[in-house]
């Protein structure tokens, strides 16, 4: 008969922990993928989510307010960053893109104001929603962005347990944005505070048969 120790149970739960989600690691900018944290900032928490909407951590994640041991890559404004996670999504829910504007991104907070790139909801075919559960999710940069450091943050919605909190799994690449223009995107808003407990798509209940149609929470997709 096999006995367990306290160490040896403490190490099996670490390690369901470690696998049972996932959590985005890398970001390709120029057509190169970095390697491991290279330009995204090392969260503290293995793979669990957020589920807090009132947290800071919902900016870049537990452990990701500071980026002081991360890399910031150039890129020209108007190209593509692609941000790919340890395994393939699997929980249905929104993917949102985010940035901020910032005087250093090694040392920013997040505090700042964030504008929405771009946002992925659900397709709806003969009553059903897809949903787009990948690897690797790409953005394109605003191409009158004007120039400096930035925060670019993926956040990717879990929403497939109903009744359950909703699970924020989010990562920040840190940028320095070439060329572009002086656009002032808007609408900008703070994080946390771009999703409300209130909003349709935090609270859809994707097993429904009512679910036909669905608006992905947080501001709308800014502007120049």
């Amino acid at each position: 008969m096999k006995t367990f120790t306290a160490a040896t149970l403490l190490l099996v739960a670490l390690a369901e922990v470690a696998q049972g989600h996932y959590i985005f690691q890398y970001l390709t900018a120029n057509g190169v993928k970095g390697a491991q944290y290279q330009n995204v900032r090392k969260n503290t928490n293995y793979n669990s989510p957020v589920t807090v909407l009132s947290s800071n951590d919902l900016r870049c994640n537990v452990g990701g307010n500071t980026g002081s041991g991360t890399g910031v890559v150039s890129v020209a404004a108007g190209s593509t960053v692609t941000f790919t996670a340890d395994t393939a999504v699997y929980h249905q829910g929104p993917i949102s893109f985010y940035m901020t504007k910032v005087a250093d991104a090694t040392t920013a907070d997040g505090s700042t104001d964030w504008f929405k790139i771009k946002e992925i909801g659900p397709s709806f075919s003969g009553g059903q929603a897809k949903w787009d559960m990948a690897l690797s999710y790409s953005a394109t940069i605003p191409a009158q962005l004007s120039a400096g450091d930035y925060l670019i943050r993926i956040e990717q919605l879990g929403i497939h347990n109903p009744g359950g909190a909703p699970q924020f799994y989010v990562g920040c690449g840190q940028l320095k944005i070439t060329g572009g223009g002086s656009c002032n995107p808007s609408p900008v808003t703070k994080i946390p505070g771009h999703v409300k407990a209130s909003d349709s798509g935090y609270t859809a209940n994707i097993y429904s048969p009512d679910f036909k149609s669905y608006v992905v929470p947080g501001p709308k997709v800014a502007s120049c």
